[in-house]
């Protein structure tokens, strides 16, 4: 059984006055990426402890939140495919990439003592739950965090699409998507430093001006269900617990142009 983890001295709960969510349910998409902290490859564990005790503050707000979660820092299917092998086999494994970190951000949640569940759409019943949807509603009713793993269990989609679609079963009010840099940006931010930040978009906005934020399919069934997407930086202390009361910095896109 997996020791509690102690919090540190060094980490500050948000201020009551911040306290006070936005949103009833939310579903945070996590690239694999942003799980590899300064490493090349992999799983940086001390990075996946800062982004679990941030979902833990997200929570202890009242917040409840469920995840999808990409597989780009172990194994790429788009990559994959590009280097000669067939796509929907690369995209398999991807799929079973999003296992293997899944269940590293279960082991951390639960170390920090919060019940989670991890629900695949390949199934895998030795290791974790297969997806049903009423399950995963009825776990989150009980105030569990819910990942789900394996994308959509399709090749040709990306976690991107998986994570709006969930975000659309599971009657989200938002879905988050954490990146590298704080917001959506007209260009690159770190190769261009005349890029604007965009502080909110329309669907619309973002599908014209091919801002690459998600993929078409994702903005396309975001938009049809009216789910806003909130893109912010997943590198930032206590961002996902700020975001969810509507702090700190990042892009809304909605049906609407006015924040």
């Amino acid at each position: 059984m997996n020791k509690p983890l102690k919090k540190p001295t060094t980490v500050k709960s948000m201020p009551k006055a911040q306290s006070k969510p936005q949103y009833r349910r939310v579903l945070l998409k996590i690239s694999g990426e942003a799980l590899m902290g300064d490493q090349q490859y992999g799983q940086d564990l001390k990075t996946i402890e800062r982004i679990c005790r941030d979902i833990k503050s997200a929570v202890d707000l009242g917040v409840e939140v469920c995840l999808v979660v990409g597989g780009g820092n172990i194994f790429r299917g788009i990559e994959g495919a590009n280097s000669g092998m067939e796509r929907a086999s690369a995209d398999y494994m991807g799929m079973l990439a999003t296992i293997l970190n899944a269940l590293a951000i279960q082991n951390m949640l639960e170390r920090l003592n919060m019940d989670t569940r991890v629900l695949s759409a390949i199934s895998m019943m030795q290791i974790c739950e297969p997806y049903i949807r009423r399950r995963a509603v009825r776990h989150m009713e009980r105030g569990r965090i819910v990942i789900f793993a394996a994308g959509t269990g399709n090749p040709f989609f990306t976690t991107d699409t998986a994570a709006a679609l969930r975000a659309n079963e599971m009657g989200c009010d938002l879905l988050m998507k954490g990146t590298q840099v704080d917001g959506v940006y007209s260009a690159d931010p770190k190769r261009d430093k005349k890029a604007k930040h965009f502080d909110t978009l329309t669907y619309h906005d973002v599908l014209v001006r091919d801002l690459k934020v998600m993929d078409a399919s994702a903005i396309a069934l975001a938009r049809e269900n009216r789910i806003p997407i909130m893109v912010f930086s997943i590198h930032n202390k206590d961002c996902i617990a700020q975001a969810v009361c509507g702090k700190g910095k990042f892009t809304l896109i909605t049906d609407k142009t006015k924040r």
